[in-house]
């Protein structure tokens, strides 16, 4: 039907960064179902949402993606939901808990690395908002998984390498020009108007037929000045009209 919603997007941390990917997701993609659960006790979330989205999430045929980020143990959900697995599965990591910063190594809870990794094996698409998010999680995934005492498994970061792409986190910037004090906001129009005065009159000068060398104007005298086309000189630089954009990079 033409209404179905086709992306099926799950957030079971749904606040801060996590919150506005979502909420930027969902207002620029069409035909979008949202199901999260508050930002509170992360821990609990990474343990547990998996069963309660799995009772929550109804059966909807239509559905062909499911994006998710990596808080959620995306490989229990498609387990205790076959409908949900045969869906293009994209599993976004704002950070990664194998080399998320704690204080000493000892207190690093093993479950919540093991999550991501098994999530990613059961993914189609691993995003990362990062080179550098990536490259530390799989390259920690082998020495990772020698906390286990025996019977390890082998090669999963060749498994889940192809899988991966870097895509930096979205920002949409709003328009500011209503907080912009009144004298900054009639710069700003001036110089808009200046520019688009400037680019109109090169645009003419540019359009007109130019006289080759060989076929001069026999009435101009070759003492006399050519007409040369010039850059045109703003009296401001253009830096000083566009807005500044300030990129918070997060923890990576």
């Amino acid at each position: 039907a033409g209404g179905s919603p086709s992306v099926l997007l799950v957030e079971a941390f749904y606040g801060g960064s996590h919150k506005q990917l979502i909420d930027l997701l969902k207002e620029n993609t069409d035909g979008c179902s949202l199901f999260t659960l508050p930002a509170k006790k992360w821990h609990w979330r990474a343990r547990t949402a998996a069963l309660y989205l799995s009772q929550t999430i109804p059966a909807c045929s239509s559905y062909r993606v499911l994006f998710s980020s990596s808080v959620l143990n995306l490989c229990e959900l498609v387990a205790l939901r076959p409908d949900l697995a045969r869906l293009k599965k994209v599993l976004y990591f704002h950070e990664n808990q194998l080399v998320y910063p704690v204080r000493k190594d000892q207190e690093r809870d093993f479950q919540y690395g093991y999550n991501q990794v098994l999530s990613c094996l059961v993914s189609d698409v691993v995003v990362f908002n990062s080179r550098f998010n990536m490259e530390s999680f799989l390259s920690s995934i082998q020495s990772f998984m020698k906390k286990i005492p025996d019977h390890r498994p082998k090669n999963l970061d060749r498994l889940i390498r192809p899988k991966c792409v870097v895509l930096n986190y979205p920002v949409q910037f709003p328009d500011v020009s209503s907080l912009l004090p009144e004298h900054k906001l009639r710069h700003l129009c001036r110089s808009t108007e200046t520019l688009q005065s400037d680019h109109r009159i090169f645009k003419a000068q540019t359009s007109q037929p130019q006289t080759s060398r060989c076929e001069e104007d026999p009435v101009q005298s070759s003492s006399e000045p050519r007409s040369v086309l010039t850059p045109v000189q703003h009296s401001e630089s253009v830096d000083q009209v566009n807005p500044l954009h300030i990129v918070w990079p997060h923890r990576w």
